[in-house]
């Protein structure tokens, strides 16, 4: 108890606020010592409970990236540990400072076939900035205080991300309820003191389209044809350098830099007509939500240069070919200011793209069919608050249906490595630090691969929370790539559908219900108009059901829909 104590006592002199614990036995006294630290100080510590690992690890990850401060995960030993390494993983790539704190056996029982005993040091390989053993019965306190440092990118060379403090406890596991006549170790546990609060914890990695961005001197007398592309994480000074400059702006729904006057809004089918006549790239953030635009970031013949202040989790530059400038008016002296006409061609083309596109939805939902397009470009339009997109179609269309505003979304996604594992939990953790509503848009499966993250304990007060989700029945995205065409082969057909189509059956308000959420089907635009515009409040699931099958032609329908005005957008800049 007394090492757990320790652990607790660092834990809140460095800022920690949030701890989620996944029930144990082996892990009991961390479970206790935050009990006292939570009993004692509800302002500064809550500590929630997660029956399942993988859940409770999205929960921090969701903790962190709201407040940008570190979260600690607490588990019991054996796979319990094992089942946290989806939620490091995509930590690791993101830069969420996690705090695994993963408790085992003492270092006599390993290797002799005790319970629930396996080697739990180093599990998560490269994925953690800082791993530690720590033997029972000696003080923790200097080691989870160098994990601290780590997680938040204190220590010199290191990038934010997960760490892993492996504590030992030997039996009784619980406190005592009188006052022992001998510590329970063979030797004293001597606590250290606590570290001292650092002046300033390093800011959340994903700044509001909200946010000030401070002015930035940028001259530059060259006039270019250059685009200015947001990826994930871009943040607002991706907008705020593009119109600057004067440059057309191609941002992902998830950069934070999607609204403004240069923001185009299709652009990636907009860049079939302009990608020949792009004289230079700009890259903020991290691209990787479409093939045209990461043919644009490979182009070798086409001068490239991604703005890099500080390092980052998931790029070694010395494997990438374009160059890296970390001040902004380097990289605008590397950009150029647009050339004339330039932006406004791309403005033009987009205002033809965007009409072409509200047609043919508004056609389509006419005639009674909806599609995860018309609900992508609903829910952006129709969201002021925290929005958090599932990975797979929905961030897809809404990358291609979202029209950027004068506003944004406040947008959060799991593009570390973009997978569809955690997002309800993550989306809960994000409600719960934030303590404010969150809306999420994802997919049928990415609800059920995290339907426990539904499950809240007894007594817990909920979040608000909406579900907004596009059941088709199975894996919609495989239709846009090779396996759509070759499902069509009728020798293929079974096989696509069995590995990629995934189809199934669930009644998602049967679902909803056992965990106490709320459901709505949508059957309208109008109904869908006015589920999107009531406030959140509770816990909700709306469902809206599409046909799978008429996906691929759609989006073969909405290409032409907005390429048959091609001719008359023209490339002004282009004899410059």
């Amino acid at each position: 108890m007394a090492a757990a104590r320790s652990v607790v006592q660092v834990l809140l002199a460095a800022g920690v606020r949030f701890i989620v614990i996944s029930p144990g036995s082996r892990n009991a006294p961390l479970s206790y010592a935050i009990a006292e630290a939570e009993h004692r100080m509800p302002d500064r510590l809550r500590a929630l409970v997660r029956i399942d690992e993988r859940s409770a690890g999205f929960t921090a990850v969701g903790l962190a990236l709201e407040t940008g401060a570190p979260v600690a995960l607490v588990t019991t030993s054996g796979t319990a540990v094992g089942n946290l390494m989806p939620a490091v993983m995509e930590a690791d790539h993101a830069g969420v400072p996690l705090l695994v704190l993963s408790a085992d056996r003492p270092a006599e029982l390993r290797g002799t076939g005790a319970n629930q005993t396996t080697d739990q040091l180093d599990l998560f390989g490269s994925h953690v900035r800082f791993a530690a053993d720590i033997d029972a019965g000696t003080d923790p306190g200097a080691a989870v205080q160098t994990a601290v440092d780590a997680a938040i990118g204190l220590l010199e060379g290191v990038v934010s991300g997960p760490v892993q403090i492996n504590l030992s406890f030997r039996d009784p596991l619980t406190p005592a309820t009188e006052p022992l006549a001998e510590p329970v170790a063979k030797q004293p546990v001597q606590t250290s003191a606590p570290a001292p609060v650092p002046e300033a914890l390093p800011q959340p990695a994903r700044r509001s389209p909200a946010d000030p961005v401070s002015p930035v001197a940028m001259q530059t007398t060259a006039a270019r044809r250059t685009v200015v592309l947001a990826g994930h994480d871009a943040g607002p000074e991706a907008e705020a350098f593009a119109r600057e400059l004067g440059l057309p702006l191609l941002a992902e729904p998830s950069s934070r830099a999607r609204f403004g006057p240069q923001a185009i809004g299709p652009y990636r089918l907009l860049l079939e007509h302009f990608a020949p006549e792009i004289e230079r790239l700009v890259i903020f953030g991290r691209p990787a939500l479409s093939r045209p635009i990461s043919a644009l970031v490979e182009n070798q013949n086409l001068p490239r240069a991604r703005y890099l202040p500080r390092p980052v989790p998931w790029l070694e530059p010395e494997r990438r070919s374009e160059q890296f400038i970390a001040s902004l008016p380097e990289l605008a002296d590397f950009a150029g200011h647009g050339a004339p006409g330039w932006s406004a061609a791309w403005q033009d083309a987009a205002r033809s793209a965007e009409q072409a596109l509200d047609g043919l939805l508004r056609e389509e939902a006419d005639s009674g069919s909806l599609s995860g397009l018309l609900l992508a470009r609903e829910v952006w339009h129709r969201t002021a608050g925290r929005l958090l997109l599932g990975s797979s179609n929905p961030i897809r269309d809404t990358d291609l249906a979202g029209t950027p505003g004068e506003r944004a979304p406040l947008v959060f996604a799991n593009r570390g490595l973009s997978g569809i594992d955690g997002t309800v939990s993550t989306a809960t953790g994000i409600a719960i630090a934030g303590q404010a509503p969150v809306r999420v848009l994802l997919g049928d499966l990415t609800l059920l691969h995290d339907a426990g993250g539904m499950l809240l304990p007894r007594g817990e007060q909920p979040a608000d929370l909406q579900l907004v989700v596009l059941n088709d029945a199975g894996g919609g995205i495989f239709s846009l790539l090779e396996h759509g065409a070759l499902g069509e082969q009728p020798e293929y057909r079974a096989a696509v559908e069995k590995f990629f189509g995934t189809s199934h059956s669930v009644d998602f308000a049967a679902l909803a219900a056992a965990y106490g959420w709320e459901h709505r089907v949508l059957r309208s635009r109008a109904e869908l108009v006015s589920a999107l515009d009531a406030q959140i409040r509770g816990r909700s699931v709306l469902e809206l059901r599409v046909d799978r099958a008429g996906l691929r032609p759609l989006h073969e329908r909405v290409r032409a829909a907005v390429l048959s005005n091609r001719q008359g957008w023209g490339v002004p800049g282009a004899e410059a």
